[in-house]
């Protein structure tokens, strides 16, 4: 069978690509904004067809031909961690592009990630938005909240939404998402508290901030977030909180004390709590500060790679 051909808009550093490659997805196209994350993408899946650039200059029929649709359209303005505008925010009305795309290319499945949020965002009323485009262009609509923690086998608690629009009203009728896993892969599989890890990491025992967080954690070895220099306790122990685009700052970050002081998690950690595969990596000229960006603006592979095998199971 002829490989399913993939066009993934706000592509990122590509883990929505990713996951849909792992299945054996053809990525024939993608676009991406950002300068270091499309430097990021370039270096781990070539140069052939990754456009760098604004979304809304991009005529369509200058895509390739796809079948499959993704966008991991920006989640700023609908997440609880913002000021939640919403559409009235240049980053959620990009929305609007994929309806754009949708409308003059029909492609047979279009496959939307956000934030969790989405769905109560402006009483509904975002959501509802987003759902009647999709089906005004004659698309049946399903949508599920999915923690990676229980669809993807990483102790993270991110939660997000996954929308699926289908064009064919039997494929629709027997799509199902995957079930929830067991959660077997512990945080201690992916932090190392024993080995040191680089000086950058770790927070300067000299510093205000250091005596506040050792003031507050203790001898504690569970995960904490600082969020504007407020330390805050995690509720599951067992968990790592959501990784986010904001946690690029000493202020703002994951952090837990190891066997030679306090620090953050590490960028390695990082996409492994992602679920990115071991030979993913950033290019040298993207700094630490970036590179946690990154991270955090993506999604977690491992959910995704399992929705793709339940997409391609409709064409088999």
């Amino acid at each position: 069978m002829q490989k399913l051909r993939v066009a993934s808009m706000f592509a990122g550093i590509g883990g929505i690509c990713t996951g849909f490659k792992q299945e054996d997805f053809e990525i024939v196209w993608a676009n991406e904004l950002d300068k270091c994350s499309c430097e990021t993408y370039r270096h781990n899946f070539g140069k052939n067809y990754l456009v760098e650039g604004d979304i809304k200059t991009i005529n369509t029929n200058s895509i390739p031909e796809f079948d499959i649709l993704t966008a991991g359209f920006p989640c700023q303005s609908f997440s609880i961690g913002g000021v939640q505008k919403g559409f009235d925010d240049n980053r959620g009305i990009l929305f609007f592009e994929v309806a754009r795309i949708v409308e003059k290319r029909k492609p047979k499945i279009v496959f939307l990630e956000n934030v969790e949020n989405l769905i109560e965002h402006d009483n509904g009323k975002t959501f509802l938005v987003i759902y009647n485009v999709l089906k005004a262009y004659g698309y049946s609509v399903c949508y599920k909240i999915m923690p990676t923690y229980d669809y993807g086998n990483l102790p993270q608690t991110r939660k997000r939404i996954y929308i699926l629009a289908i064009n064919n009203l039997e494929q629709y009728e027997i799509f199902e998402y995957p079930e929830t896993i067991p959660l077997n892969k512990k945080l201690d599989d992916i932090i190392n508290k024993s080995k040191k890890a680089s000086n950058e990491y770790y927070y300067d025992s000299d510093s205000k901030l250091y005596k506040k967080i050792n003031t507050f954690i203790g001898n504690n070895n569970r995960l904490f977030r600082i969020f504007n220099g407020q330390i805050r306790n995690i509720r599951n122990p067992e968990l790592c909180p959501t990784l986010t685009a904001t946690m690029n700052s000493i202020y703002n970050a994951v952090i837990f004390r190891d066997n030679f002081g306090i620090r953050r998690l590490t960028i390695r950690e990082s996409l492994d709590l992602q679920g990115f595969p071991k030979d993913y990596s950033f290019p040298g000229e993207v700094n630490i500060t970036n590179a946690y960006k990154q991270i955090g603006n993506s999604v977690s592979v491992p959910v995704i790679k399992r929705i793709a095998k339940q997409i391609k199971m409709l064409f088999n």
